[in-house]
């Protein structure tokens, strides 16, 4: 594939990284798209695409719906970028519907199996490691990306919150609890420093290289309790942010502090975990004697 983009793709996309502040992996997905997009029309410019041009191109794209939707979005954005600049008298996309998605609801642990999970064995050092960020992210509903960026000078033990960036480089507080404080500073005080063996790191959670903590270290530690705890479900590094949301709402929480603790722009992001309550509360009125008839 050609990796070359025109004038245009690359000043929308200096745009996204330079000033709506998209994550690396965002900005990388948006280019990846507009590679592809522009490599397809090789006799026309992005810029001069027109919605019959567009539905060719996502018609014979052959990919998942949640896919396709990704891609018109991405141009959408890149027209409405355009638009802003006047470059273009009007968007493409503006008639172009996205594909139905199923939404799939996030797998999440019950209040038993997390209690299992943060049941850990603390031998190692490593192990005083683990059970802080695990209760971080119970605790905090944070992203693992996240949790991994979070640094010494965004921990505020003594007013008990944590300072994260979240997506667009959003900043938001996030309170901790006892049990959570705990931890944490048994692992800042006392364990830290011996994984880190004299080195210095600015992040909070770091290996044994005295290096950030990864996204697939933490994953491989994830799935190794899961399977201590003799969890059977599928693991993935957003299950406690999902299981940190599903609780508090069954527990009463308002839905709109939740879309606030978890960072989500629109609400609409936070209400898939009233699909999921209310699943619970269907399950649980399945053990009515009447309910079997």
């Amino acid at each position: 594939m050609e990796n070359k983009l025109s004038q245009y793709a690359n000043e929308f996309l200096d745009y996204l990284k330079y000033e709506r502040k998209l994550s690396h992996n965002t900005y990388l997905s948006y280019r990846y798209n507009l590679i592809k997009i522009e490599s397809f029309f090789t006799n026309k410019d992005l810029i001069d695409l027109n919605s019959d041009d567009i539905k060719e191109f996502i018609y014979k794209l052959k990919e998942k719906s949640k896919t396709k939707a990704h891609y018109i979005t991405v141009l959408r954005s890149f027209y409405n970028y355009m638009l802003d600049r006047e470059v273009i008298k009007k968007n493409p996309c503006d008639n172009i519907k996205l594909p139905k998605l199923e939404k799939k609801l996030p797998n999440f642990l019950t209040e038993e199996e997390v209690n299992k999970l943060l049941d850990i064995r603390l031998v190692k050092p490593i192990h005083y490691r683990d059970k802080a960020m695990l209760e971080v992210l119970y605790a905090t509903g944070i992203r693992i990306t996240e949790l991994l960026d979070l640094r010494l000078e965004n921990i505020y033990l003594e007013d008990d919150y944590i300072k994260v960036m979240g997506k667009g480089s959003k900043e938001r507080i996030v309170p901790i609890g006892d049990i959570t404080k705990k931890y944490l500073v048994m692992y800042i005080n006392e364990y830290r420093n011996f994984i880190l063996k004299e080195r210095q790191s600015e992040y909070l959670f770091v290996n044994y290289n005295g290096k950030r903590m990864s996204r697939q270290g933490f994953f491989k530690i994830l799935k190794r309790y899961c399977q201590e705890a003799n969890i059977k479900k599928e693991i993935s590094p957003h299950i406690l942010r999902h299981s940190f949301a599903t609780h508090l709402l069954n527990n009463g929480a308002d839905l709109r502090v939740i879309q606030e603790l978890l960072g989500h722009e629109n609400i609409s992001t936070t209400e898939i975990y009233s699909h999921i309550s209310n699943e619970k509360v269907k399950k649980d009125y399945e053990c009515h004697p009447h309910f079997d008839n």
